[in-house]
């Protein structure tokens, strides 16, 4: 297993201290704050860890502080409700002793119902999209140093955008953006596994699709951007290490704040997963 995927199992590689309260640490990056996704996956396994038999279908998350990448997160799981058809589950995620990210999440028993969907964007399919080493050549060096730098990040999910040109000729647009996502390597066949893999994924960019229409990026340095609240649902089974189109968009900016939305589909088109968050955009005061 390479270096890349295997930084990506052991953030999900919980060390359980309690029967309820597990620890997860932070990848080697040179970040100064806790990727959103990872807290957002870390607490939703920890949350499966304490449920049998039946997956997540939605969790609703609040980020409350910055963690630190140098300590221990320690997650709290508070056992809400077992019911016949659902379990409900509340987390804390905690560092020197105040919580920096809550959580609760829903599980069900397998069951059949009503099925509709709505259609997959037509957009082209990932083998018709440059890989990580042909963007590096020929799509990058055209791009802002900011872009390069995030996209030639080594990381253990794959990313191959749709619209990437949006980077390089600027000004407002459209406010919707399509990615293809997967695990950069095959990853164990447990589904909580892959659903949280995915919960990892879904906080990569979607923030910053609520700039679009504006022009502009939260790669921009006069932007000050932040993931305030995070809500998944997940509608059918998937696997994370096979490509999922994230179609996101963003209905609305106001008060500092952009919400975006994001429907994921499989290469069959399924739709597999729904995700809606908030986060704060204002231009940074020191630099007004």
């Amino acid at each position: 297993m390479s270096q890349i995927s295997a930084s990506l199992t052991a953030i999900l590689d919980l060390e359980t201290l309690e029967r309820n309260l597990f620890r997860g640490r932070s990848p080697k990056s040179n970040w100064p704050r806790v990727f959103g996704g990872q807290v957002i996956a870390q607490s939703l396994y920890a949350a499966c860890k304490t449920v049998e038999g039946r997956q997540p279908h939605s969790l609703h998350a609040y980020f409350l502080l910055p963690g630190d990448p140098e300590i221990p997160i320690v997650y709290e799981v508070d056992r809400l409700r077992d019911g016949r058809s659902f379990t409900t589950r509340r987390v804390l995620a905690i560092q020197k002793g105040e919580a920096i990210f809550a959580m609760s999440a829903s599980f069900q028993v397998d069951e059949p119902g009503f099925e509709h969907q709505m259609p997959m964007p037509s957009v082209p399919m990932p083998e018709e999209l440059p890989d990580r080493e042909e963007m590096a050549k020929s799509v990058l060096p055209h791009m802002p140093d900011a872009i390069q730098a995030y996209y030639q990040r080594k990381r253990p999910i794959e990313i191959r955008p749709v619209e990437l040109e949006r980077y390089r000729t600027g000004g407002k647009m459209e406010p919707k953006f399509n990615v293809w996502i997967r695990a950069m390597e095959t990853l164990p066949d447990e589904p909580a596994f892959h659903r949280s893999v995915l919960a990892y994924a879904s906080d990569l960019m979607l923030l910053d699709s609520s700039l679009i229409a504006h022009g502009t990026t939260v790669f921009d340095q006069k932007i000050q951007g932040a993931s305030l609240d995070h809500a998944l649902w997940f509608h059918r089974p998937f696997r994370a290490d096979e490509w999922l189109l994230y179609s996101q968009d963003s209905p609305s900016t106001s008060g500092a704040r952009g919400f975006s939305r994001g429907l994921v589909f499989d290469l069959q088109g399924r739709l597999v997963a729904s995700v809606a968050q908030e986060g704060l955009i204002r231009p940074r005061p020191d630099l007004g």
